[in-house]
């Protein structure tokens, strides 16, 4: 691990169907209309307001399980040998219309405005055999943007709808089968591993799933460890569980760029993952760079400055990365001391890139992860730069400028890492323009992560401060797979061509991944290359192979099997609008960066339309007046005018340059259930909370307050409500909320009591204090990073911040929900 410190907190689209992404007519742009608290909208149409929500909804949000509470597709199941071969008389009188009329319902938007389903709900399910779906994978994990796959390229291109894999390949779990074997059976001609969907001929062979070649069992395999029989091979766990993780029959590093909260970094020292071999260095850098020796038998650690940035070298190549658990106490009195080193420094420039490459030098030789911790704009050196941003421009309604990088040095820097197994991963603590197009591309292309704290300041801004904590010690602790690759295999038939995340690609379908953590989400698009006529299902394969940090080789393997139809509405009956909405804000996220905001922009608008469009005129067998959507998809344009509202995407509303690039970097890496929040965001109002319909999870009771419309007529001054963006969340106080909430929750006697600048609710003595804790508890548990929470009153300056989030809200330069659809309907209709 290599730390790089510096007294100015420094360290170290392509598409399967050309109609997607074609362009759409722009949305009419609406005029400056005032919002107020508790109107509805000024068009809306009688009957439009006050529908009651539907009876079974579709997929909205994360399931209402904490982060990292055991799936149930993992458990040990046993199950019958037949594979998906032997399922052809059950798969050939399976229609899905029928098995799903939920999802086929016709819903008119124009009418139905309560879409909203009250509580979470989780994903659909695929429509398979009952053993089938018992054993398929963890949507959670792996799942694609329609759990029926189309026969052909030509039925996917008339859908109009992307197809696509969701991936969260090394997400935390805590049921996760191992398995130890000196044998792991793959297929001998594509070198899938053996998994549930597989199809046993006899007990000496079985058929892939991938490509359908007959293998030979090995003989070991015919011993099942868990229930110590032989003969059974289709009962051991690699054919009973859908994600499972093998041990290979194998030393890691990791090293810090780093400046900044070094007394939690000094507590958390202790718990980095690994065992006695890690080690540990540390660089920290202004206009020079300077190392750190910190070899076992010095009393104190020694400064090494090196002045000629334009030719960094190591001056003690061999002292400068020392064994961590060796050289513990020469570590903390670094870290004790750093503060002061450099408390009195007047200087000003930032050598980033030189300090890079040294940190690059020193791990080249064992790969690991380079920690950066920067707060300005490079300005010396190699890879310096200058500011680009014009904030006059930041409200533009026109294309947004310098979403590409200024420089190639930190993608070719960052491959070069990735060659080494040398992962960077970047803290931005500022709060002044950092160009962060240029600066992130060093962990997008190393397989490293990005951390963003805009106005970040250690005194002024005690949440963004108390932020950082939370994050740094997760960071610094969490799980890490080292000298990672991951590769996806799917059927014959069925061909990948894009992926999105932080990565590089070695071969088309092989990621290199010089780390890998268990918050990094995965995405990739499809196509259909051969018809897929013969076959009932398909399988789709990712092989996650890495290093753990106590230096055992394993793989880890998930497997998903979906069922092929031949009709469009068997095709919309099974779209999962999440997936399919996390996939188009990847895609739009390219679009923007090689083609114009306005391009991706339009290209989201069209998907919509186009879809839309296709089931009108090809399913619906009676033609009716509206906007008509199945009940599946009766949330996409929801979702998409939230992705046109959001940070990465929106025009004509003031964003720094820096905030709309993060927020594109989040869209590309995050995994779908925490992408969901970001995009739509949860209202709750807390001001009545009970136990009605409250989960019980370990002895706790957690509130499950009905889930509101995002608009200001869901709100009322009267009440209280919690607005969950996924990494802030807002409580929002109204002028004549009740005394017993601002008395028994807040702590305050009335309303004018209450601070303007408030981050923490007081632990209260009461049952309405404990259940307002409980739930914000639970759903900051639901995610790995740390939601900061911000408690505002009516006239608070947060209150813009807060009602950005109103997506289903007019303002003065995007239009509200409803005349959303009547441009849709308008397009549709011409």
């Amino acid at each position: 691990m290599l730390i790089l410190l510096s007294a100015w907190l420094q360290v170290v689209l392509t598409v399967s169907f050309k109609t997607l992404f074609a362009a759409a007519p722009p949305p009419p742009q609406p005029g400056s209309v005032g919002r107020q608290i508790g109107q509805s909208y000024p068009s809306l149409p009688p009957g439009y307001q006050g529908m009651a929500p539907p009876t079974n909804s579709g997929p909205v949000h994360p399931p209402a399980q904490p982060y990292g509470q055991p799936p149930q597709p993992y458990q040990q199941v046993e199950q019958p040998s037949a594979g998906p071969a032997q399922l052809s008389p059950s798969l050939a009188t399976l229609s899905l219309q029928s098995q799903t009329p939920s999802a086929l319902r016709v819903v008119n938007l124009l009418q139905e405005r309560n879409l909203l389903p009250t509580n979470a709900i989780t994903a659909p399910t695929p429509c398979l055999p009952q053993d089938l779906q018992k054993i398929n994978c963890n949507p959670d994990v792996f799942r694609c943007t329609l759990t029926s796959i189309p026969q052909t390229q030509s039925l996917l291109n008339k859908a109009k709808l992307p197809l696509g894999l969701l991936l969260h390949p090394f997400k935390d779990l805590s049921q996760l089968p191992v398995v130890t074997s000196s044998t792991i059976v793959r297929c001998r001609s594509c070198r899938t591993y053996i998994n549930p969907f597989v199809s046993f001929l006899d007990q000496r062979r079985w058929k892939c799933n991938l490509c359908y070649r007959v293998n030979d069992v090995p003989e070991e395999f015919m011993y099942n460890p868990v229930s110590r029989s032989y003969g059974e091979p289709h009962k051991r766990p690699e054919v009973q569980n859908a994600t499972i993780e093998f041990i290979a029959p194998s030393e890691y590093m990791v090293i810090y760029t780093v400046y900044i909260y070094i007394t939690l970094i000094k507590s958390s020292i202790v718990w980095l993952p690994g065992d006695t071999r890690t080690k540990i260095g540390f660089i920290t850098f202004d206009s020079t760079v300077h190392f750190y020796n910190l070899q076992e038998g010095l009393s104190q650690p020694q400064m090494l400055i090196v002045s000629d940035i334009e030719d960094i070298f190591l001056p003690t190549p061999d002292s400068l990365l020392i064994n961590l658990n060796e050289s513990k106490e020469l570590v903390q009195d670094l870290l004790k001391s750093l503060p002061q080193m450099f408390s009195k420094t007047m200087e000003t420039h930032s050598a980033l890139g030189p300090a890079l490459q040294a940190a690059f030098k020193l791990l080249s030789p064992t790969g690991g992860r380079i920690s950066v911790f920067q707060s300005q704009l490079p300005t010396v050196g190699v890879g310096a730069l200058k500011s680009r941003e014009d904030p006059n421009q930041r409200a533009s309604t026109k294309d947004i400028q310098h979403l590409s990088p200024a420089t190639d040095f930190y993608k070719k820097l960052a491959l070069d890492c990735s060659g080494q197994q040398v992962a960077v991963d970047l803290f931005l603590l500022s709060s002044q323009y950092c160009d962060l197009a240029s600066l992130g591309g060093i962990s997008r292309y190393s397989a490293g992560s990005i951390y963003y704290y805009p106005s970040y300041h250690n005194q002024h801004n005690p949440s963004q401060t108390e932020r950082f904590q939370k994050d740094l010690k997760r960071y610094l602790t969490r799980k890490i797979g080292f000298e990672a690759v991951m590769r996806i295999r799917c059927t014959k038939g069925l061909s990948i061509h894009t992926f999105h995340g932080n990565f590089f690609v070695r071969s088309t379908d092989l990621l290199s991944l010089p780390n890998v953590n268990p918050d990094a989400g995965f995405a990739v698009q499809m196509s259909i290359e051969e018809n897929l006529v013969d076959m009932q299902v398909v399988s789709f394969q990712a092989a996650l192979l890495y290093t753990s940090s106590k230096g055992e080789r394993r793989i880890r393997v998930h497997t998903m099997c979906l069922p092929v139809v031949n009709s469009l509405s068997d095709i919309f009956a099974g779209a999962d609008v999440q997936a399919i909405t996390g996939l188009l804000a990847s895609m739009a996220v390219d679009r923007s960066v090689t083609a114009s905001l306005s391009d991706a922009r339009d290209a989201m608008t069209n998907a919509v339309i186009d879809s839309m469009a296709s089931y009108r005129t090809s399913v619906l067998t009676i033609q009716q007046p509206g906007l008509l959507v199945p009940s599946c998809l009766r949330l996409f344009p929801l979702y998409i005018l939230a992705l046109l509202k959001q940070k990465a995407f929106r025009t004509g509303t003031s964003t720094r340059l820096d905030d709309r690039v993060f927020a594109m970097c989040q869209l590309k890496s995050q995994p779908l259930s925490h992408l969901l929040l970001m995009i739509h965001p949860v209202l709750y109002r807390v001001d009545d909370l009970n136990d009605e319909g409250a989960l019980n999870i370990n002895d706790r009771t957690i509130p499950q307050p009905k889930i509101l419309q995002l608009s200001v007529e869901k709100l009322s001054r009267e009440g209280a409500f919690l607005m969950d963006t996924g990494s802030v969340m807002y409580l929002w106080v109204g002028r004549n909320c009740s005394l017993n909430f601002l008395m028994q929750v807040l702590g305050v006697p009335n309303y004018s009591a209450l601070p303007q600048s408030m981050n923490q609710l007081p632990e209260l003595d009461t049952a309405e204090s404990a259940r307002t804790r409980t739930l914000i508890g639970w759903l900051r548990e639901q995610r790995p990073f740390y939601p900061i929470l911000h408690i505002i009153r009516d006239e608070s300056p947060l209150k813009a911040e807060f009602m950005q989030n109103m997506i289903e809200d007019r303002t003065e330069s995007a239009l509200s929900y409803y005349e959303f659809l009547l441009h849709l309907q308008q397009q549709i209709s011409k």
